[in-house]
């Protein structure tokens, strides 16, 4: 009796380390080493690389791929709706959206045709209407499924007295956020009126839960929380990560030749 309670003890204590670690779940190859990594809100995996989307389950199986390679290099790709992906192509200013089999939507969206000859970044809105900053004019515009001009804030650089040279646009709970690594990232409302900066710098892309700003540097998963002005991290000892994605109860690790979901069990 003593020795099964000894047993049950050892047991127990096992099995609490075990459920207090990350415990590696999934892994997906990655061929591409310069391949983009991005996770949508039904943590779904999508590899990106010059021409081809690669789709994969929360379970890490394949999907469907997706290619296009008569519109050039994908630029940037948007999964925060995850029925209507929005995928971009800078060298030749058009926006394609697929569905949640990666099949095209809609048909090409040139923004040469909208008079826009430099955007530079592009992002979902809701009501399938989408954002895009112009760099040539400092503009922040949002247009609606039908290319129809919803919102325009022009010449931000003056209007926010800031040498602006934003590197990542997004739109999220009724926000919208234009990093800009030098200065923070700004925010703005559904009608373009611009709130306040978060004193986030040198960022290169980040995800938002509950208005709070999740982000990897210096080998840490940050969570900025906007209300209260503190963070909170999550080391990583790893030095061979690129980044982290965070969702739901998992962890997704990307290497350069891989991605590992990890579920967080702490």
């Amino acid at each position: 009796m003593r020795l099964f309670s000894i047993a049950m003890s050892c047991f127990i204590v096992l099995n609490a380390f075990v459920l207090q670690s990350d415990v590696a779940f999934k892994t997906i190859l990655v061929n591409d080493k310069s391949a983009h990594i991005k996770i949508d809100d039904f943590g779904n995996t999508y590899v990106i690389s010059k021409t081809e989307i690669l789709k994969y389950t929360i379970n890490g199986l394949f999907v469907k791929s997706f290619s296009a390679k008569r519109y050039g290099s994908i630029d940037f790709v948007d999964v925060t709706n995850p029925l209507k992906i929005l995928v971009y192509y800078k060298d030749f200013q058009q926006i394609l959206f697929l569905d949640n089999q990666l099949t095209a939507s809609s048909n090409m969206i040139s923004l040469e045709n909208l008079g826009l000859e430099q955007t530079n970044l592009v992002c979902t809105s809701v009501n399938n209407s989408f954002w895009l900053f112009d760099k040539q004019n400092n503009s922040l515009l949002r247009f609606n499924e039908k290319s129809n001009q919803l919102v325009k804030i022009d010449n931000l650089k003056r209007v926010l007295d800031m040498d602006l040279k934003p590197n990542f646009l997004k739109e999220k709970n009724n926000y919208v956020y234009l990093n800009c690594p030098d200065e923070g990232i700004l925010v703005f409302d559904m009608y373009g009126s611009f709130l306040k900066t978060l004193p986030i710098k040198k960022l290169f892309e980040f995800d938002i839960k509950n208005e709070n700003i999740i982000y990897f540097k210096d080998n840490s998963l940050n969570e900025y929380k906007t209300k209260m002005f503190t963070t909170n991290s999550k080391p990583f000892r790893d030095s061979l990560i690129k980044t982290i994605y965070w969702q739901g109860n998992h962890f997704y690790k990307v290497y350069q030749d891989s991605v590992i979901q990890v579920l967080k069990t702490d």
